[in-house]
């Protein structure tokens, strides 16, 4: 994972300028169908918590930017979370972030390797700099993800002494992501048509955030629970009316039958008390 530089990187003139209106980002494809699936059920599982998205970029497959000797170099992250971010002022759609001018340093960027991949994130010969590089020792992102779908690797990377260096996970198999203070680990199972290995976020108390389906599935389970309880309720209620009902018909029949002996008593000319 190194990176061709012409010069030492102390030497390298880092700045962090607007890019361009007329900037023209390369027309990157995705790899595979299984990219957009990750990175959407990573934002979709955080949504739900407004302090994770108020004033926060999360964005996939989006130009993170800044230049290097004055030469602007763009690498789009197949996941990256900012916060907090300035506003956007314009009418027209963000297509780049610039950390700096524009708001914090990401959080952490991810990374998901194809079977195939070559130089996704080391060297890249059109602009000399990797993705890797660009990471580490440009932007300076503190959490740097790199998966692997079909195998269900992960690697976590955290930037300690200007070098990322690679963290063991705690004994869940999870990532403390700071700035998210969430935990990242790796999730086996069946969404949209997928089955494999997941990227997925879990609370400090161990909780799993739940994709919309599963929320909704857990709220129709819950209104199936509060149904079928207030059912039982309801039939524990009737089975008690009717067994109010049932003692009342028996103790009418007792009177019934005490007033019946007293009248045959009476007839015979005896007093029963």
């Amino acid at each position: 994972m190194t990176a061709v530089i012409q010069k030492p990187i102390s030497q390298l003139k880092i700045t962090w300028p607007l890019l361009a209106d007329d900037f023209i980002l390369p027309d990157d494809t995705v790899d595979d169908t299984d990219h957009p699936l990750l990175a959407h059920g990573l934002r979709q599982s955080v949504v739900d918590s407004p302090e994770l998205i108020q004033d926060a970029l999360i964005v996939a497959n989006f130009a993170l930017c800044a230049a290097v000797d004055d030469r602007t170099i763009c690498k789009a992250p197949d996941w990256m979370y900012v916060r907090p971010v300035q506003p956007w002022p314009h009418s027209y759609p963000r297509r780049s972030y610039t950390p700096h001018t524009e708001g914090t340093v990401p959080f952490v960027v991810m990374e998901f390797l194809s079977a195939t991949y070559g130089d996704e994130y080391s060297v890249e010969h059109t602009e000399e700099i990797g993705k890797w590089f660009f990471y580490e020792q440009v932007i300076k992102v503190p959490r740097y993800v790199i998966f692997r779908p079909h195998t269900g690797r992960i690697e976590v990377y955290a930037l300690e002494s200007e070098r990322y260096d690679n963290q063991n996970p705690d004994e869940n198999g999870r990532y403390l992501i700071p700035g998210l203070n969430l935990f990242l680990g790796v999730w086996e199972g069946t969404r949209e048509g997928r089955t494999g290995s997941w990227l997925r976020w879990w609370n400090a108390g161990g909780e799993l955030l739940l994709w919309p389906e599963e929320r909704a599935e857990n709220e129709r389970q819950r209104a199936e629970n509060e149904r079928q309880r207030a059912e039982n309720e309801r039939q524990r209620a009737d089975r008690q009316q009717q067994d109010k009902e049932l003692a009342e018909t028996l103790l009418e029949q007792e009177r019934q039958r005490n007033q019946e002996l007293l009248a045959r008593l009476a007839a015979l000319g005896i007093d029963p008390e």
